[in-house]
């Protein structure tokens, strides 16, 4: 997997939270120590994630290899679909929740990055320097959250549900790209 195929599946995993973190700075004052916490647990989790389940996927590769592109796809467009169908359902409940509290954002932390889990499935499955994939993955998502929240604080108007759409696109283009790459398509 090049860099750039790398830099967009990190940019479309982040969308959650920077949805969430966007959904908080337009909720909640934040302070820098809030804002760097939030970041660097989401950047934590984030990366982390994907190293389990590539363990896991790279586990099972030899078993499921001549269709390994296909189940990479089907993993990434299925959390592309799930962050598209659910960024039409971001409400007002998501600020309700005080993100300052520790066991709050160790919650959030975990329940964004699940998505990451299962892709770290499917780079078990495809050439991934899993190193490279953590770092990318953890270092996009603290500035992306930390972008959210700042943002956050600064408009009210801006949708979070439009990051979360377009995380999910380009992680459906991305699982296009892999199974067009494996039938020599492109």
């Amino acid at each position: 997997m090049n860099l750039v195929s790398l830099i967009l599946i990190s940019l479309g995993l982040s969308m959650d939270c920077f949805a969430v973190a966007l959904s908080f700075g337009t909720s909640r004052k934040l302070v820098w120590k809030n804002i760097l916490v939030m970041a660097l647990l989401f950047g934590l989790f984030q990366g982390m994630m994907p190293l389990i389940g590539w363990l896991v996927g790279s586990s099972i590769q030899a078993y499921i290899a001549p269709v390994d592109h296909w189940i990479a796809f089907a993993i990434l467009a299925s959390i592309g679909i799930k962050m598209i169908w659910q960024s039409f359902g971001l409400g007002e409940e998501k600020r309700s929740i005080d993100i300052r509290k520790f066991p709050v954002l160790i919650t959030l932390s975990i329940a964004t990055s699940i998505d990451a889990l299962i892709t770290g499935v499917s780079f078990g499955f495809i050439r991934v320097n899993i190193l490279e994939a953590v770092v990318t993955i953890s270092l996009i998502t603290f500035v992306v959250s930390v972008a959210g929240a700042k943002l956050g604080e600064k408009t009210t108007f801006l949708p979070a549900r439009w990051a979360e759409f377009m995380g999910g696109l380009v992680l459906i283009a991305i699982g296009l790209k892999v199974v067009l790459e494996h039938l020599a398509i492109i």
